[in-house]
């Protein structure tokens, strides 16, 4: 069973930063997402984000650096 969640617009807003290229994760199991080097308002919704497979960064990250995020499939599908 797929369960399907409407993303609030803030989620897609965080979505379409990404999309531009202007967000990063940070490490660890709860990533943070910044988007033009500052840290996100929302951290419960970009890991819940991340989570849900809709954003990634583009490589491993550890705990004390971040990386620049990017989109998956699903979280492109997800702001088409």
């Amino acid at each position: 069973m797929t369960v399907v969640r409407e993303l609030s617009g803030r989620a897609k807003a965080m979505l379409r930063a990404v999309a531009a290229g202007r967000g990063e994760l940070s490490g660890g199991r709860e990533p943070d997402l910044y988007v033009d080097g500052l840290p996100c308002c929302d951290q419960m919704v970009s890991h819940d984000l991340v989570h849900a497979g809709l954003l990634r960064a583009r490589r491993v990250v550890r705990l004390d650096e971040r990386a620049d995020a990017e989109l998956t499939d699903e979280g492109r599908a997800a702001i088409a």
